[in-house]
């Protein structure tokens, strides 16, 4: 006799018996269900190994169920029983997870090769899902290295959403790994054999926006030569990845709601639109009910993006996963750089000590810097970056004591002036962030930077 329980679910009394009893034959244990509602009810309460499943009952209908039961964990395999001409809605379900299907009236030796397979199945992944917890324990996780509290809440709800079709919003500080996150949700949903596209919105030129996420036929404007596939086409079957979907300008904010409305885009000089089979996840540092509230972000796409939220912690809120990120980042450059190096008790010390403002892009360039400038076997703490080895937040707590000194007796010109050169300064040159930070638009700090190269060539003069 089989260990394992199939829950067959059909409203046809006779089909409960006959195809019961051939189940019994097979070696299998069985139970029944004659509608939505009760196969529900059941599979929560014996936890099938799999479900035989008809498409129509009544109370519920086998989608419905469908949707249910693959929420439970562990989630049985399901094969649907359909009856001829609904092969269409058994290729959707399918999509939403289930195994396969078999049309009525079952043929006895078909159902038997599916039901080894859809088992097999079951154990492999289940299998996976072990080495996956196994995993998660020594801090790896998809693309993801952690693990601290945080990291492991993080990754239960990577766990639970990727497996389903749902819009996720990834939030969280520069350099926490956002697009990691996605690459993970990707890599284990039903869409990991398709496509990973990554789109940073703020590089993306307003006036190019249409035709780079939507594409373009040939002739459709001057240069149009041929055929392009916009980002979103180029995406279809996989996943879009949105990265800083907060920089989009109100008119591509309204042309992208649209999209995600109807799942259908019209390439620029297209006369027909082209349906769309994407999954979408968006990431943002920005705080986005606050740009609504400004008017700068549109309140509907807010809500058909932010489906389901994840927040990328700083590193400063795990602070337990400096040593396995750094070990990471310096076994990882030690080998491209053909070096074998560890941390002495200084480096470590200075590690712990710092807030990681740019946090773990921060952490993974001060490794690659402190890679290439040992040389040996040994990083100490002069091959850090200066500003840990000169007291990390306490020097800069310090930067802030002397801008605050050196902006008194200042116009109020030179003031802005002094705090946009700062901010440009603390962010290593990046405008976006610059004036995200300064509170500012990023056409308002180009037109003030141009004003002071303006001014500065006066001067010259």
């Amino acid at each position: 006799m089989h260990k394992h329980l199939i829950l067959l679910v059909d409203d046809d009394a006779n089909i409960l018996t006959t195809l019961g009893m051939r189940l019994e034959a097979m070696g299998y244990r069985v139970a029944t269900a004659a509608d939505g509602p009760s196969a529900v009810e059941t599979a929560a309460r014996v936890r099938p190994d799999l479900m035989l499943l008809d498409l129509r009952l009544p109370g519920m209908s086998g989608l419905e169920v469908l949707g249910v039961v693959k929420g439970a964990e562990p989630a049985p395999e399901v094969i649907l029983l359909t009856a001829q001409g609904s092969v269409e809605t058994a290729v959707a379900a399918i999509k939403a997870g289930a195994y396969d299907y078999i049309e009525k009236p079952v043929d006895s030796k078909r159902l038997g090769v599916l039901l080894e397979q859809a088992l097999a199945h079951r154990g492999v992944r289940q299998e996976v899902g072990r080495l996956k917890e196994s995993l998660r324990e020594m801090g790896r996780f998809g693309h993801m290295v952690g693990q601290s509290d945080a990291m492991q809440v993080l990754y239960q709800f990577i766990d639970q959403v990727a497996r389903t079709e749902a819009t996720v919003m990834v939030t969280g500080e520069s350099g926490t790994g956002k697009e990691l996150i996605a690459r993970t949700i990707h890599d284990m949903s039903p869409r990991a054999q398709g496509p990973f596209v990554a789109v940073n919105c703020s590089a993306i030129m307003a006036t190019l926006w249409e035709s780079e996420m939507f594409g373009f036929e040939k002739g459709a404007f001057t240069g149009a030569h041929k055929r392009h596939l916009g980002y979103l086409e180029q995406a279809a079957g996989g996943t879009l990845f949105l990265d800083e979907i907060g920089e989009m300008t109100p008119e591509t904010q309204a042309k992208f709601l649209r999209v995600l409305e109807t799942r259908r885009v019209n390439r620029v000089g297209g006369s027909h639109e082209i349906p769309l089979d994407i999954r979408v996840v968006a990431a943002t540092n920005r705080n986005l009910e606050e740009a609504i509230a400004e008017g700068a972000f549109r309140e509907d796409l807010y809500y058909r993006l932010n489906v389901f939220t994840l927040h990328a912690p700083p590193l400063r809120e795990r602070r337990s996963d400096i040593p396995l990120l750094a070990r990471t980042f310096i076994r990882q450059f030690a080998e491209a750089y053909g070096k074998r190096l560890e941390l002495d008790e200084a480096a470590w010390a200075l590690l712990k000590g710092h807030d990681w403002p740019g946090n773990v892009r921060e952490l993974r360039n001060a490794m690659e810097r402190a890679v290439i400038l040992a040389a040996d076997g040994v990083i100490g703490a002069r091959h850090l970056p200066p500003h840990l080895a000169n007291g990390g937040g306490a020097a800069a707590a310090a930067g802030a004591r002397t801008m605050a000194t050196m902006l008194e007796g200042m116009t109020v010109a030179d003031m802005e002036r002094k705090l946009i050169l700062h901010a440009l300064e603390q962010t290593n040159g990046n405008k976006t962030q610059a004036a995200r930070q300064l509170g500012i638009s990023l056409k308002t700090l180009h037109n003030k930077l141009a004003r002071y190269r303006d001014g500065a060539t006066q001067e010259a003069h």
